[in-house]
């Protein structure tokens, strides 16, 4: 299933992961490397479009790959874990930026994620890098991307509703799967393996789905 050109600016550039360069012990002598070293240390890496090599990390932390693959499963599942996390804060700022209530402030909450991930320098770069271990990732109902970004929109959705502004045409868990999905058609372009990006089109079918009558409407300047 949230970034500007440089990796200092990404909106996506960010987590609340620990620096990978981790405190040593009082003694002078190096802390054993946690789990979250890992996850920082992958991030720094995705956020500036290096390939994540678990051996090399693994080696710069002091840790086995064992323990790596122990902790996280499997490399696509950390990077997974990773691109959730680096999303995670550009939802919560679509979210926070978005007017309106109801249908109208979910639509520009999603907007305004979308138009993100389409500017995502570092998701872009690991797509073109990887090509269909990327779209495992991102796009796959087994991963760690998707059904994290479902139960996020899940969330939202079912707020709008416990607050009174908002009746759903579905149940808020159904209706998050389809506009994730429905995301992952216009912004991935599977032929390409690329970030294709259509997400002006994309607002219009997602207003529709949300029961908006302003689907074919323009998409409003940023403030």
């Amino acid at each position: 299933m949230p970034e500007a050109p440089t990796p200092a600016r990404d909106p996506a550039a960010t987590g609340g992961l620990p620096s990978p360069s981790a405190a040593a012990s009082r003694r002078g002598r190096r802390a054993a490397a946690t789990r979250e070293d890992v996850l920082a240390l992958v991030m720094h890496r995705y956020l500036r479009g290096l390939r994540v090599d678990v051996q090399a990390i693994a080696a710069e932390l002091g840790l086995g790959r064992t323990t790596i693959y122990r902790w996280f499963g499997s490399r696509e599942e950390l990077i997974g874990e990773v691109v959730v996390r680096a999303a995670e804060p550009v939802l919560a700022e679509a979210r926070s930026g978005a007017r309106g209530e109801g249908a109208e402030a979910l639509l520009d909450t999603f907007d305004r994620f979308n138009r993100s991930i389409a500017a995502s320098t570092a998701l872009r770069r690991f797509i073109e890098r990887e090509r269909e271990a990327a779209l495992r990732v991102i796009t796959s109902s087994g991963g760690q991307v998707q059904p994290r970004i479902v139960a996020m929109i899940t969330a939202l959705i079912a707020a709008e509703v416990s607050a009174g502004a908002y009746e759903p045409p579905l149940e808020p868990a159904t209706l998050a799967y389809a506009i994730v999905r429905l995301a992952e058609a216009f912004l991935y372009n599977d032929a390409a393996v690329g970030i294709r990006g259509d997400v002006d089109r994309l607002r219009e079918v997602e207003a529709a789905m949300l029961g908006l009558k302003t689907a074919r409407t323009r998409h409003p300047r940023r403030r």
